[in-house]
């Protein structure tokens, strides 16, 4: 990949985007993973004033560290890059308190720490006429639909959208993005333990874009018989399987929600 071409392409995309809709900048959550170093730094490029925010909430210590570090970074490089440090620890504990239906599972904890930061990125787009900033990268927003439904799901531009994660950890190497988040694994930080995004997904993010490049090679969309594939190890059988079934079950996240299209004459 070429990483100058492609970082040029995206911060003139951005630009172009904030100025068609008549705004001002842009405003980008950094959680101290790779995919929202690269694309802070990318807004950060285009000159526009950004604001940068970490979101912490009852966050590990490194994760934060790293959010910490790459904000300094950020800022220490880019004079129009605004930092902020909001801690929506206490918020998401008064959400429990109030709604404890979102307590009820682990996922619901997860969803409702996700929608939180993001309607805190909301609330500081408004304040200043921005554009919400997504972070999301190929395999997770159009492979497997790994984010959470109108929570970082919810954004209103996707610079990295059309980038696999490798070609994302090819552009935080030419950025020069901080090496502690270059070498850190892959993790959403939603999970009250240090639970990694391979974990979540029981394949890497390696394996998953061989089973995106396999399914479009051999052209399978609806559910094969892996099984009977003679080509595929059976590690790469397992991997296909967990592809194809979270490809399907996200799928709704992947397209705008059913409307009910209604005859009105008669």
């Amino acid at each position: 990949m070429n990483c100058e071409k492609v970082s040029e392409q995206i911060t003139l995309w951005l630009k172009d985007q904030v100025c068609r809709a008549g705004m001002k900048g842009l405003v980008i959550g950094v959680s101290g993973g790779v995919d929202s170093a690269v694309t802070s730094a990318l807004c950060a490029r285009t000159g526009l004033p950004v604001i940068a925010v970490s979101m912490p909430i009852l966050q590990k210590t490194d994760q934060n560290e790293r959010a910490t570090e790459h904000l300094v970074w950020l800022r220490d490089r880019h004079p129009n890059v605004t930092i902020y440090v909001t801690d929506l620890s206490r918020s998401y504990l008064a959400l429990l308190d109030d709604l404890p239906e979102c307590a009820s599972t682990e996922l619901g904890c997860v969803n409702s720490r996700s929608r939180l930061r993001m309607t805190a990125l909301y609330a500081y787009a408004n304040s200043s006429h921005y554009m919400v900033c997504g972070t999301g990268n190929k395999v997770e927003d159009f492979g497997i639909g790994f984010f959470t439904k109108y929570g970082d799901g919810g954004v209103d531009l996707s610079p990295i959208g059309d980038l696999l994660k490798s070609e994302v950890y090819e552009l935080a190497r030419y950025i020069g993005v901080p090496q502690s988040i270059q070498a850190a694994a892959p993790t959403d930080g939603l999970w009250e333990e240090d639970r990694t995004d391979e974990a979540q997904i029981g394949a890497s993010y390696d394996e998953i874009e061989w089973a995106m490049h396999y399914c479009k090679k051999k052209s399978l969309k609806d559910p094969p018989d892996i099984s009977s594939r003679e080509d595929l190890t059976p590690r790469q059988k397992d991997v296909l399987s967990i592809y194809l079934k979270r490809h399907r079950a996200n799928r709704h996240k992947m397209t705008m929600p059913p409307v009910c299209t209604l005859n009105k004459d008669t």
